[in-house]
C-alpha cells in the first residue's frame, strides 16, 4: 500500500473506528474530551523547560487515559512519533549553546541544554498523544461537534470541517494522478524534477475544479452557508463522562502544582 493510500485509509479510519462498537473503544463525550485535553495541554506546557522531573509526571495521562477508554497506547505512541523530527529540529542546538552543568549522573555531567532538549522532545510527544486520544474517541467530526456545543462560533467549526473534507478530496486526486503516472511510466520508479512541478500544478487545478463542482452540488441541495448537524447524538453527559472529567480536572492541577518529585529527591 502506497503512502497516499495509507493516508486515505487513515482519514476513513478516524471516523469509522469511533463508531464501531466492536473495536473496544469506550465512547467519550466530545465536550469532555476537549475540556480535559485543553486543561492537560495548559498544565503540561506551563511547566518550566528545565523542570524535567515535573514534566515526566504528565506521561501518566496518555497511559491511564488509553487504558480507561480502551485505546491501544502502543498505537498512540507509534503515531505520535511522527512529530519527532520536528521537535528534534527545534531543540537540537540547545546542548551546544547551553553547556552549564545541571546535574551529575554516575559521574557524567548533564548540561542544562540536554535537559531542555529532552524537555522539548517530551512535550511534543505528549501533546501529540493527547490530540490522538481526543481524535480516537470521537473522530474529527465529533471533535468539531463538541467545539460547537462548547460555544465555539459555528463558522469556525464549519471551516475546520471543510478543511478536513477537502483534504480527502486532495488525497483522492493525488492518488488518481499517481496511478495514471504509474500506468504510463512503463515501470519507471523515478521521474525528473520538471515532471513533478507539472504534476503539482495539475493537482492544484484538479482539486480546484473538483471543489467548484462540489460547491455547485451543495448549493443545488440548499446549502445556506452552515453545515447541518444530522447526527447530534446525545446532549447529556453520562456517569462515565462526568467521572472522567472530575478525575482529570483534579489530577492534572495536582500533577502541575503538587511537588510530587520532591518525594523522590528529584529536581
Amino acid at each position: 500500500m502506497s503512502t497516499l493510500e495509507k493516508a486515505t485509509s487513515r482519514l476513513r479510519e478516524m471516523e469509522t473506528r469511533c463508531q464501531d462498537a466492536d473495536d473496544g473503544i469506550r465512547p467519550l463525550d466530545a465536550r469532555v474530551g476537549v475540556i480535559v485535553s485543553v486543561l492537560y495541554l495548559v498544565m503540561m506546557l506551563s511547566v518550566g523547560v528545565g523542570r524535567l522531573s515535573v514534566l515526566l509526571w504528565f506521561a501518566l495521562y496518555p497511559i491511564v487515559a488509553c487504558g480507561w477508554l480502551g485505546i491501544s497506547f502502543g498505537k498512540v505512541l507509534r503515531d505520535s512519533l511522527v512529530v519527532l523530527p520536528l521537535v528534534i529540529c527545534i531543540g537540537i542546538f540547545n546542548p551546544y549553546f547551553d553547556r552549564q552543568v545541571a546535574m551529575t549522573i554516575g559521574g557524567v555531567a548533564v548540561s542544562e541544554g540536554w535537559i531542555s532538549f529532552i524537555s522539548i522532545v517530551l512535550r511534543g510527544l505528549l501533546a501529540m498523544q493527547c490530540v490522538l486520544i481526543l481524535i480516537s474517541t470521537g473522530g474529527f467530526v465529533g471533535l468539531c461537534r463538541g467545539l460547537r456545543r462548547l460555544g465555539v462560533p459555528r463558522f469556525l467549526t464549519d471551516q475546520l470541517l471543510f478543511v478536513y473534507r477537502y483534504l480527502n478530496v486532495l488525497l483522492q486526486e493525488a492518488l488518481t494522478m499517481r496511478r495514471a503516472r504509474e500506468s504510463r511510466g512503463f515501470g519507471k520508479k523515478r521521474f525528473p524534477l520538471k515532471l513533478w512541478g507539472v504534476m503539482i500544478g495539475q493537482l492544484l487545478l484538479r482539486t480546484l475544479g473538483r471543489s467548484e463542482r462540489i460547491s455547485q452540488a451543495m448549493l443545488a441541495r440548499g446549502f445556506d452557508g452552515t453545515l447541518p448537524d444530522l447526527h447530534a447524538g446525545r446532549s447529556r453527559l453520562n456517569r462515565a463522562d462526568i467521572v472522567f472529567l472530575i478525575v482529570w480536572c483534579v489530577a492534572l492541577p495536582l500533577l502541575r502544582f503538587l511537588p510530587l518529585s520532591a518525594l523522590f529527591g528529584a529536581r
